[in-house]
């Protein structure tokens, strides 16, 4: 056990829940630090279902591109906890060192002296210090889950707010319905700040529209004030001051020119300038791993038959269960190929709503277990796929899922492997392929 692991097994025995929406832990433990929070350059905040993560990648790699430099605190990490920090240096940040954050983790350990607080609590109070010590041009802080009462939440004059797509998710915290949802994605919409609005369904856009005019916030709507789009294959943006056309977003799928979007409106409407040739280094340079994430020179492409694709993806919802189904129908389309999935879930999420959308594919589904204490078993989650008219296989592990796949006879063309379901599945599967975070 890594040092910064024992100080987190300690922080987890703080309180008896893992989540406890609530905000008087962290006004407490803020206070007991100084207020960083107050002390931070101008901050881009975060929320929404789909696409939060992408954005605020995105939203790092646009101000990086324009030489500007950018602290981000993300949440969940892939591998190492370390990841959910990234401190802005000129050239591009860098993930928090092992010193630095023991010692900071430390330090809200001592001033929390032994108070229930969460575990999430503590982290991002720690991310608050280490935000106001080190100059930055800008901080991107992405909402854990909700908004209204996130442990971000704390922010009382963000530079702009940012409400990427919002649809079913977390319902047993946030509410059953996506006016529900969207009330409390909603909740970080502060008095008279500007807030960038991605796509939405009626439903939630009538929900955020109306906090917005009880907070006297300015939105900026994605289709009315601002249009991002994909024109033969190229990344086109508009906005009040032009139209911006460049190469196509490095990150994969359709959905993800909205994310760039929204990423380009939030900077601008933050307050910093964007020429066409920030943005397009920005959206050549963007790193966000988990998002169709090529895993072709890895470990685990080696064990596969010679010629696979295998990709990988956290997608975890019905939003990002249609998201992912068009992208990969899309590859389909110039490329076909037998499309096998490895599936693992939380028992937190819908399984069916989020395999729905891969139907009409007609994947072959291996199911396998991960290190979750609540992922769903591979069976219960093989049924829930069966029950749906899938043809889904359970199985022991991520080796075995491979085996299976290798086992299968898909004729003279190699299949197209598509890894997904959680981002913790998705951050055990980095760990087997030996990827690091930089």
């Amino acid at each position: 056990m890594t040092p910064i692991d024992a100080i987190l097994e300690r922080l987890t025995k703080l309180h008896p829940k893992l989540i406890d929406m609530s905000l008087d832990r962290m006004h407490r433990v803020l206070n007991a630090l100084g207020h960083p929070e107050r002390q931070l350059p101008p901050v881009i905040h975060v929320a929404g279902t789909n696409g939060k993560g992408s954005t605020t990648a995105f939203s790092r790699a646009l101000l990086e591109a324009s030489g500007r430099s950018v602290h981000v605190y993300t949440s969940p990490h892939l591998v190492r906890f370390h990841e959910r920090y990234r401190i802005g240096q000129p050239g591009g940040g860098k993930i928090v060192g092992d010193d630095a954050l023991a010692d900071v983790l430390l330090e809200v350990e001592r001033v929390n002296a032994g108070e229930p607080i969460t575990q999430f609590e503590i982290t991002a109070a720690a991310g608050f210090v280490l935000f106001a010590r080190n100059p930055a041009d800008a901080v991107i802080l992405e909402v854990g889950m909700g908004g209204r009462l996130d442990a971000t939440n704390v922010i009382t004059r963000p530079a702009v707010t940012v409400i990427t797509p919002v649809s079913m998710d977390h319902a047993d915290y946030l509410g059953d319905t996506v006016a529900k949802i969207a009330g409390e994605k909603a909740g970080i919409l502060k008095r008279g700040r500007p807030c960038v609005v991605a796509r939405q369904t009626p439903e939630a856009l009538a929900v955020i529209e109306a906090m917005a005019e009880h907070q006297r916030a300015r939105l900026l709507v994605s289709g009315l004030d601002w249009f991002a789009r994909e024109e033969n294959g190229r990344f086109v943006y508009q906005d009040e001051d032009g139209l911006v056309d460049t190469a196509p977003p490095r990150l994969l799928g359709a959905h993800q020119f909205e994310n760039a979007g929204t990423a380009v409106a939030a900077v601008k409407t933050a307050g910093f300038a964007l020429s066409a040739d920030e943005v397009e280094r920005g959206l050549q340079t963007v790193e966000w791993p988990a998002r169709l994430q090529n895993l072709a020179k890895g470990k685990i492409a080696r064990l596969l038959p010679d010629g696979s694709e295998i990709w990988l993806d956290g997608g975890h919802n019905p939003g990002g269960g249609e998201a992912l189904s068009e992208a990969i129908e899309r590859m389909a389309g110039r490329s076909p190929r037998p499309l096998v999935m490895i599936l693992g879930m939380m028992s937190t999420k819908d399984p069916r709503g989020f395999l729905d959308y891969f139907r009409r594919l007609q994947p072959t589904i291996f199911t396998m277990p991960f290190s979750h204490p609540v992922a769903l078993t591979a069976e219960d989650l093989a049924a829930a796929a069966r029950s749906i008219g899938l043809d889904a296989t359970a199985t022991g592990s991520l080796d075995a899922a491979l085996a299976a796949v290798r086992g299968l006879a898909t004729g003279p063309v190699p299949p197209r492997v598509l890894i997904t379901g959680s981002l913790y599945l998705a951050g055990d599967v980095l760990a087997a392929d030996g990827w690091q975070p930089t």
